[in-house]
Formats: C-alpha cells, sequence, structure tokens
C-alpha cells in the first residue's frame, strides 16, 4: 500500500489542483495521517466498535447495531456502508491504474539511461586508452630531449646576448635615424635601456666608444628640444613632450618649470585675446542669445580645456621634482581672473529679456566646464569665483526682467490712455473701460507669467548649478520673490499714486477714465491678484521663507491704499469738471438784469449728462452700493425756502424788508438740526460712493458761487429753474436724497438771500419748464 500511495502521490502532482487536493486527502484519511502528513499523537482505541480503531470487533459491533438501533436505521446504515465500500474500491482501482501507467513509463526511462550509459562507458574506455598513449609518447619525447635541454638554453641565453650586443652596435645610427625623423621620445626611450649597459662595461674600448657617441647625439638633440622648447612648440601637449624628454635627460626642474610657465601663460594670453576681439568690435544691434553661447563654448573649448592640458602636465612633469604647488596656484588664478572679466563683460552686452534658455545654457556650460580645474586643483578659487559669475549674472538677469517689467507696465498705461482719448470713446467710452481693464490686467498678468517661465530656467532640475544653496534660497526668495516680484508689485503700487500725488500738470493731464481703471486695478490687486502671483512664485521656485520676506497682508494693504488714493482723486478730478462749467456759468451772467427764465440752462442739462456719463463709466468698474430708501415723489420735490404752497402764499402777501432775514434764520436753524456733510471725505469701492462725492463737490461749488453773486427778480427765478431741475436727476445717483436737497435749498436760500427783489416762480411753472426743459 504504500508505493500505491507514494505513485499515487506522484500521479496526483501531474493532474488538477482540485483533484490532487481530494486525492492527497483520501490518501491522509485511508492512512489516518494529519493535515502535516503525520498520524496524530494520540491514544490508541480500546473500543471494539470502533470501526477506525485497532481492537475492531465486528460481532460484537453489529450485536450492538441490532441491540440499539430500529430497522430503519439498520437500513440507512448498510446502506452508507455500501456507498463508502464502493468509493474506496472506485478509488484503489483508479490508484492501481494511474500507477500501473507510471511504473510502464518508469520503467522504459530506466532501459533508456542504461543504453545512454552503456555508451558513455564505452567512449571514457577509448579516452582512457587515448591517454594512456599519450603519456607514453610525452615520457619518450623527454628522455629523448633531455640531453640536448642544458645545450638549447645554453644557446638561448648566447642569442639574447646577441641580440643585445647588435642593439648596441646598431645604438648609434639608431639614434642619428630618430634624430633626422625627429622621433625624440624614441631616441630616448632607446638611450635609455642602452644607458646603464655602457655605463657598466665603459673601461671596454669598444663600449666606450658607442657610449662617445651616444652622449654627443644626445647632446645635439637636447639642444634641438631646447630650442623647440623656446620657440614654444606647436600645442601645449608639445611642450610637456619636449619637457617630459628633457626631464628624462636630466635637465634642470626648476627651469624648465619656469620656462614651462612661461610658454603655458603666452599660449593662454593668445586664447584671451582670440575671446577679447569678440567683445570689442561695436555692434549695431545687441547682441543674440546665439552669441553668448557661442563665446561661452569657444573660451570652454580653447582657453578652459588649455588650462586643464596645463595644470595637468605640470603636475605630471613637476610635482615630483619640485614643489612648486604655490606656483602653479598663482598662475592659474591669474590667468582665470583674466578669463572672468572678459565673461563678465560679454555676459554685460545681454540686455535683452527674450529667450533665456541659450544665457542658461551658456552658464551652465561655464559652470561646468570650471569644475575640471576643481578635480585637478584641489583647493583652488576658480569654482567657486565661476560660482559668483553665474550668481551675479542672475541677479543682474532678475533686475533687468523688472525693467522690462516696469516698461512693459508704463507702456500698457500708455497705450490705455491713447485708447481713452480716441474720438470714438467719446460716446461709447464707459463700455470700453471694462475691457480695457481686463485686457490691462490680463497683459500684465500674462508678462509676470512668461517672467517666471524664463527665470525658473536657472533652477531647473538639468542646471548644474542650480543645486548650490544660492539657487535653492537665496535667489528664490531674495532675487525672484522680492526683488521681481514684490518690487514689481509695489511699482504698480507707487507709479500709480503718482497720478493723485502732484496736483499741476501730471495730475491735470490725467484722463479721469484712467484715474478710475488704475483704482479699479489696484483693488484687484489687492482682493486676488497679489495673492495669486506670491503663491504662483512660491510654487515654482518652492520658496522657503527662512529670511525675512514681505507679507502678502503688506501688499495688499499698499495696494489698497493707492486704489483708495485714486477713487479719491478720481472724485475731485470730476467734481472739479462739473465744478467749473457751473462756476464759468454763475461768473459769466449779470444775474441782476436777466430776463425771465423761460428754460432750464444748458450748462444744467450737461451737468446732467456728465454725471450719467460718468455713473455709467463708474457703475462698468464698480458694484452698486448701499442706498436709502427714497421717497416716493422724489422727482417732484421742492426746496426748504419756498417748499409749501403756504410758505409762498406768506411770502408773496407780507413781503418786508426782514422777509430775507426770516428765510436765513429758518435756514441757519435747519443747518443747526442738520447732519454736517463733509464734502472731500474719502469714497467707498462702489458707484454710490463715487457718484454722492462728485455730487457733493459740484453742489458745493454751485452754492459757493452763488454766494458771491447778487442777483435780481429773475435771476433767483432761474435758480429755482436750474435747481429743480438738478434736483429731478440727481437724487437718483446719491446714497442720500436729503443730500441733494439739502445741497439745493441751500443754493436757493442763498439765492434769496443776495436778492434784491425776492419774489419766487410759482411751483406749478416751475415744474412745467423744468419738464419742458
Amino acid at each position: 500500500m504504500d508505493g500505491e500511495a507514494d505513485g499515487s502521490l506522484a500521479v496526483s502532482e501531474d493532474s488538477g489542483p482540485g483533484r490532487r487536493r481530494k486525492v492527497h486527502g483520501m490518501l491522509k484519511l485511508y492512512y489516518g495521517l494529519n493535515e502535516e502528513g503525520k498520524a496524530p499523537e494520540q491514544q490508541e482505541s480500546l473500543d471494539p466498535c470502533d470501526i477506525n480503531g485497532p481492537h475492531f470487533d465486528p460481532e460484537h459491533y453489529l450485536n450492538k447495531l441490532r441491540r440499539e438501533c430500529s430497522l430503519a436505521e439498520l437500513m440507512d446504515q448498510e446502506t452508507c456502508m455500501v456507498k463508502q465500500i464502493r468509493s474506496l474500491d472506485s478509488d484503489m482501482q483508479t490508484l492501481v491504474y494511474e500507477n500501473y501507467n507510471k511504473f510502464i513509463s518508469a520503467t522504459d526511462t530506466i532501459r533508456k539511461m542504461k543504453n545512454d550509459f552503456k555508451k558513455m562507458e564505452d567512449e571514457m574506455d577509448r579516452l582512457s586508452a587515448n591517454m594512456s598513449t599519450i603519456t607514453e609518447f610525452s615520457a619518450c619525447i623527454s628522455g629523448t630531449l633531455q640531453d640536448q635541454h642544458a645545450q638549447i638554453t645554453k644557446l638561448s641565453g648566447v642569442h639574447t646576448l646577441l641580440r643585445k650586443l647588435q642593439f648596441l652596435f646598431e645604438l648609434p645610427a639608431r639614434l642619428n635615424k630618430c634624430l633626422e625623423m625627429q622621433a625624440y621620445a624614441q631616441a630616448v626611450n632607446s638611450h635609455r635601456r642602452a644607458r646603464c649597459v655602457l655605463q657598466q662595461y665603459s673601461h671596454l674600448p669598444s663600449f666606450k666608444g658607442i657610449q662617445d657617441d651616444c652622449h654627443a647625439i644626445m647632446e645635439k638633440l637636447a639642444q634641438e628640444l631646447r630650442q623647440k622648447f623656446r620657440d614654444g612648440g606647436s600645442s601645449a601637449k608639445d611642450l610637456s613632450e619636449c619637457v617630459e624628454l628633457l626631464l628624462q635627460l636630466d635637465e634642470p626642474a626648476e627651469e624648465l618649470c619656469d620656462k614651462f610657465l612661461s610658454h603655458a601663460r603666452s599660449r593662454l594670453e593668445s586664447d584671451l585675446q582670440g575671446l577679447e576681439a569678440e567683445i570689442k568690435p561695436a555692434l549695431p544691434s545687441p547682441t543674440s542669445n546665439t552669441d553668448i553661447l557661442e563665446f561661452i563654448d569657444r573660451g570652454c573649448n580653447e582657453f578652459v580645456s588649455s588650462l586643464c592640458l596645463v595644470i595637468t602636465s605640470y603636475q605630471e612633469l613637476f610635482v615630483t621634482h619640485a614643489q612648486t604647488g604655490e606656483l602653479l596656484h598663482a598662475f592659474v588664478n591669474d590667468l582665470a581672473a583674466r578669463y572672468f572679466s572678459l565673461v563678465e563683460r560679454r555676459i554685460q552686452e545681454e540686455k535683452g529679456v527674450g529667450d533665456n534658455s541659450l544665457l542658461v545654457r551658456a552658464l551652465d556650460r561655464f559652470h561646468r566646464r570650471l569644475q575640471a580645474v576643481a578635480k585637478l586643483l584641489p583647493g583652488s578659487d576658480v569654482p567657486n569665483k565661476g560660482t559668483e559669475i553665474v550668481i551675479r549674472a542672475a541677479t543682474e538677469r532678475v533686475k533687468q526682467y523688472l525693467s522690462a517689467l516696469q516698461s512693459f507696465y508704463m507702456d500698457s498705461l500708455t497705450d490705455v490712455r491713447q485708447a481713452l482719448a480716441t474720438p470714438r470713446l467719446s460716446v461709447t467710452g464707459s463700455s470700453v473701460a471694462g475691457e480695457l481693464l481686463s485686457s490691462l490686467s490680463a497683459s500684465i498678468l500674462n508678462q509676470i507669467k512668461s517672467v517666471l517661465a524664463s527665470v525658473h530656467l536657472f533652477t531647473a532640475k538639468d542646471i548644474t548649478f542650480s543645486n548650490k544653496p544660492y539657487f535653492k534660497g537665496e535667489f528664490c526668495s531674495q532675487g525672484v520673490r522680492e526683488s521681481l516680484v514684490v518690487s514689481f508689485i509695489k511699482f504698480v503700487c507707487q507709479s500709480s499714486r503718482q497720478f493723485c500725488e502732484s496736483a499741476g500738470d501730471k495730475g491735470g493731464s490725467t484722463p479721469p477714465a484712467l484715474l478710475l481703471l488704475l483704482s479699479r486695478l489696484c483693488l484687484d490687486y489687492e482682493t486676488s491678484t497679489i495673492s495669486y502671483i506670491l503663491t504662483l512664485t512660491d510654487e515654482q521656485f518652492l520658496v522657503q521663507h527662512h529670511s525675512p520676506v514681505t507679507p502678502v497682508t503688506t501688499l495688499c494693504a499698499e495696494a489698497r491704499e493707492a486704489a483708495q488714493k485714486l477713487l479719491n482723486h478720481y472724485v475731485k478730478v470730476q467734481g472739479l469738471i462739473i465744478s467749473q462749467m457751473l462756476r464759468k456759468s454763475v461768473e459769466t451772467r449779470d444775474w441782476v438784469n436777466t430776463i425771465e427764465p423761460r428754460n432750464v440752462r444748458a450748462v444744467m442739462k450737461r451737468v446732467v449728462e456728465d454725471t450719467t456719463s460718468i455713473d455709467v463709466q463708474v457703475g462698468l468698474l464698480y458694484e452698486e452700493g448701499v442706498r436709502k430708501a427714497h421717497s416716493s415723489d422724489s422727482s417732484k420735490r421742492t426746496f426748504s425756502v419756498y417748499s409749501s404752497s403756504r410758505q409762498q402764499a406768506r411770502y408773496a402777501a407780507s413781503y418786508t424788508p426782514s422777509a430775507p432775514m426770516d428765510t436765513n434764520l429758518l435756514s441757519n436753524i435747519h443747518k443747526l438740526f442738520s447732519e454736517r456733510i463733509d464734502i472731500f471725505s474719502s469714497v467707498e469701492f462702489n458707484k454710490v460712493s463715487v457718484m454722492t462725492g462728485i455730487i457733493k463737490i459740484s453742489l458745493k461749488t454751485f452754492l459757493e458761487c452763488v454766494r458771491l453773486r447778487t442777483f435780481g427778480r429773475y435771476g433767483l427765478q432761474q435758480i429755482q429753474v436750474d435747481c429743480h431741475y438738478l434736483q429731478m436727476y440727481l437724487w437718483r445717483f446719491v446714497s442720500d436724497e436729503n443730500l441733494v436737497h439739502f445741497l439745493l435749498d441751500e443754493i436757493v436760500g442763498s439765492s434769496a438771500h443776495r436778492c434784491l427783489d425776492p419774489a419766487p416762480m410759482e411751483q406749478s411753472v416751475i415744474e412745467v419748464i423744468c419738464e419742458r426743459g
């Protein structure tokens, strides 16, 4: 059964996983094994009724079943046992059939292996016979040549000696041939190989003659090398070769060291002169970035490569002969300083702020090639000074981009100013102001993004110097964020404030629409743009605020202050424009001898038209704002001095010289209990507040001009008509209509007080005239 179990296990491994698990389980169940393949450690059952136990008694088991079970249970038990017997019998037959096939396959395999091993045994027998034959032949040959081995060794030594003697005898001719062909290195190597032998056997006449001839030839070769060295050779490699050969000929190392550095200096200075020649010519147009890349490539391929070759040659030639490290450092620092000055001059010519990639590539190659000097000459300051040049170039580039942003901003304002001044905007300027603001804001933001993308090339991962601490920290925070972005934002705020700080020609020549547009621009910067720009900068450059930086709140406060000043100045300018019209209309008219009013004066219509235009213009850039509740008859209101029919009847029937005093007294009493009006107060960022400020200035000017004039009857009536017309339209623009009513009441009251014959016009007539007007 063990063999059958093993065979069934082998068969089950070739079957599916489900069948294999089933067969394994059946086998374990048959043999009474656990999941680990071992018999469970338990005591043997002594129960004779345990069908799986070793002490099972069939008679006892059947008697127990007959006693305890009913007929149905006995039949069920019989059926279950029959099924189990049949299942075990089927499984056993399957195991036998499958193992039989495996036994046949194993028999075939063993038979085949026997045939293969038979062939291998025959081949090994033949190989063993061949090795025995070879061993016998080898022993025979060794025995035959044993006597001639010593003679062959002796002849080989003689042959080697003859070849050396032949080399010595042919050495003078060989040296002369090398001298003619200028193969100096080969001549020196040949002489070095024979020098010891000639020195050892110099007491022999033949060897002495060869030695003298060789000395004469090598002296002549040394003179030619000295001459070639003095002439400078054709390249730094030739110079190194000459020095190396002269050192092998026992020339003084100190003298050769000075001459080597002198010749190297002349060659490197020649390369520097070539670079300087590219800078001196005055070009009619700014040099392109392609030229800076070519300039750096030429400097690296010529000067830096030659300098590295000089350092390598110097160290190989002279370090073992003399302690001249300080001399080499001084030599390298001197020439590198001249090279750096040329590079900085060339970088300063890059004034354009177009494509920045070629300049960064040029600086990257410059910095990368200088690292070779650091590896060849540890402790040299050349790489650090080169890095400083890159830092200065990046800093200067940031300044140029700041200047370019400032110029772009001022040019954009000029374009906006011209667009506002075009004749077609005289009617449609209000609708275009919003478009101009959107265009200006978008163009400035796009320009900032473009500049940040160009400057970001200095911190790209594939740029070698971007890993320096400066470019990871100070350049990002102080260079880009503070010196570029923050400085530009401050410039926008400061330049905007300049439009309202001077009240002279500059302030007067600024279009009011531009002041309004700039105030909205600064307000947008305060609410969202500044935060967006600084967040974008911090994300692109991974700014780490280790050093003090300007907080966003400070810039936002500055932008809001600029917006407030611009809006206040806009209100002042627009108020003065309307005030100027009212002032001229009052000062140029004879109010004593004027005719009876039949129409509203044209200037009042112009005031209403301009105010409406301003309202539309401001409404496109600012929100509406909050108004106080308007009365239902705002457009029909009259004025406090003559507001009621009762007052008009009383005044007309009993007019005496003291009546104006009574009117003035009523007006003064009304002022005592009314809220004080601050004419030039700061306005809020909404349309209602702006319009209220403009109307306050205009009406206050009208009031002060009226107080300086003397009126006749018809002059007073004309003021009544004009003020009623203004009241019909201006109340809807302000936050509180009572403010307009109060100022217009003041104007009418002041004109009545200054009137020689204060006979007011009927209110119904005034309304007819104003409605007709």
